[in-house]
């Protein structure tokens, strides 16, 4: 390979459905923050 940053030697290397990724990423993000969410709830609702 004599030019390593040429983007024409890496077609396709690997492929990756971009809108996938990010949708689970946001799923799973979401997931976490609404989890903390429902514990912060608890623990005020046990403060009070």
């Amino acid at each position: 390979m004599e030019n390593a940053r040429d983007p024409r030697q890496h077609i396709n290397e690997e492929p990756r459905d971009d809108f996938q990724d990010v949708a689970v990423g946001f799923g799973a993000m979401f997931g976490f923050m609404f989890i903390v969410f429902l514990v912060a709830v608890v623990v005020k609702f046990n403060i009070s």
